[in-house]
């Protein structure tokens, strides 16, 4: 005779295995997150927390106590008069310029070599790699290049300027506003082959079939690029804009090597300000209170920015 009475208990144990399986199931793809998250909060999270938490006190490396001051860092960054809003702004402002400047060359540029190396022209290859190679140069390399470049005495611009015409040198790294010229043309030969890459690919994936219907239809290439090349770039072009902005914004080493900010601070960076203020002048508390302001402002940009250009990609496809 078969015995039944455990069947009921193995039909439990099922039904308390059931509810553990599913959660088990739900819980599994925060555990594919949890890496990133761990990350994020370490490497994200918590500096702006805590640089939140130094500029709110006077702090001071050499002691043990730090202060609670609220907002007073804060608020020297908008009362005029102050050193830090002086020179917080008007290097931001000087950031703000080479940005304006270097960013409309940099996609121009990346776009108008792209176009040109995507034709089927002798030595193709050799010519991207020439102007992809310069971007694996460090920012010192590339400062003291361009800093010999436009030296005001031995500089080879300068140089080879006399022997054309003739002209007495022109004090490139100590006059205002001249002092940008090696600033953008050193960020421009040193970046474009990334942007370039970008566009590469970006062309590489438009239909020859619509050129050559355009072309029968009549199209000139100026008309190919407009109605058809443009628009199918719109999406690399947002990211390549937004991505070379964020990275003009960040502008330190090129000011820092080849001009040094000078003359007058008429190239120094907003980024260069604060770790001035943060390791030169020991202000630690104001140094982290312009970092969050500026670090708020290129979010309010980035997010102004993509929602702008997003809808025009959006518009034109």
């Amino acid at each position: 005779m078969t015995d039944h009475a455990p069947q009921p208990a193995r039909h439990a144990a099922r039904r308390g295995d059931a509810p553990r399986a599913g959660a088990a199931a739900r819980a599994e793809p925060y555990l594919y997150l949890l890496p990133h998250a761990l990350l994020f909060f370490v490497f994200t999270v918590y500096p702006v927390g805590y640089g939140l938490y130094i500029g709110m006190h006077r702090w001071d490396l050499l002691s043990s106590v730090q202060s609670f001051v609220g907002l007073e860092f804060f608020r020297n960054l908008f009362v005029p008069g102050t050193p830090q809003f002086d020179f917080f702004w008007r290097t931001l402002l000087n950031t703000a310029l080479f940005t304006v400047v270097s960013v409309p060359l940099l996609v121009a540029a990346a776009l108008g070599l792209a176009l040109l190396l995507q034709r089927p022209i002798f030595g193709r290859t050799f010519f991207r790699a020439v102007f992809f190679l310069p971007g694996v140069l460090t920012v010192s390399v590339m400062g003291i290049l361009w800093r010999w470049m436009f030296d005001n005495q031995i500089g080879l611009v300068n140089a080879a300027r006399e022997a054309l015409t003739g002209a007495s040198p022109i004090p490139w790294l100590s006059t205002e506003g001249l002092a940008w010229v090696p600033i953008v043309v050193g960020t421009v030969w040193w970046t474009v082959g990334f942007n370039m890459t970008l566009y590469l690919a970006a062309l590489s994936n438009v239909p020859a079939s619509l050129y050559e219907a355009a072309a029968l239809d009549g199209a000139t290439p100026g008309q190919q690029f407009r109605h058809i090349t443009w628009p199918l770039l719109a999406p690399q072009t947002l990211f390549v804009f937004i991505t070379t902005a964020l990275a003009s914004f960040q502008l330190f080493g090129q000011s820092l090597v080849i001009t040094a900010g000078g003359p007058n601070r008429s190239t120094q960076s907003v980024i260069q300000y604060i770790t001035e203020e943060g390791f030169t002048n020991n202000q630690i508390s104001s140094a982290a209170a312009m970092g969050f302001v500026f670090g708020l402002m290129m979010l309010i940009f980035t997010a102004a920015q993509f929602g702008l250009m997003a809808r025009d990609v959006k518009g034109a496809s």
